[in-house]
């Protein structure tokens, strides 16, 4: 896939390449998306835990503050894998009904780690709010991969809204 690109990855090459029969292959995964999917999820999956790991280290920091540097690494971590962000964003389109399975364990891998990052959320809140961070994630992806901003921009949109939503959240300031 880093190699020639998503668009023109096929079944084909990645059966002859990993030296799974096509056949094979084709059982477990219904198709290209399904299996690119499945791929990135896994992917995703890892890098959530490793984020979890480093920024949860921090607890003496606000959920504010852990949240912003949880998307800001997970934001660098798919700058290091361009491919890994493109094919996240041509997963999150496609309309093969396994790929879109794969894709809701994304996101709930993306509101566990969110939840684990930021226990101070309340629950009635915090499902809401581990979605709003989720999607304006992938939207600011989306907008990175597609041209349409600079990583740059996308990175600060995202660590701006993340601040937006968790400001109520906030333990008070002692005086």
């Amino acid at each position: 896939m880093t190699e020639i690109g998503v668009e023109r990855l096929q079944m084909k090459q990645v059966s002859e390449r990993s030296g799974v029969a096509l056949g094979t292959a084709y059982r477990y995964f219904s198709s290209k998306d399904h299996l690119l999917a499945a791929a990135i999820a896994d992917w995703h999956r890892l890098l959530l835990a490793d984020l979890v790991g480093e920024v949860g280290a921090g607890r003496s920091a606000s959920p504010t503050e852990r949240a912003v540097r949880f998307v800001r690494r997970g934001m660098r971590a798919y700058q290091r894998q361009p491919e890994l962000a493109r094919l996240r964003v041509a997963v999150a389109t496609s309309t093969d009904p396994f790929a879109s399975e794969a894709l809701q364990g994304l996101a709930r891998a993306d509101r566990a780690a969110l939840g684990a990052v930021m226990p101070e959320v309340p629950p009635a809140s915090g499902e809401l709010v581990r979605h709003m961070v989720g999607h304006a994630w992938q939207g600011e992806l989306t907008a990175w991969v597609t041209g349409r901003t600079t990583l740059d921009d996308a990175r600060n949109r995202l660590e701006e809204m993340v601040r937006l939503v968790l400001t109520p959240y906030e333990p008070p300031l002692s005086a």
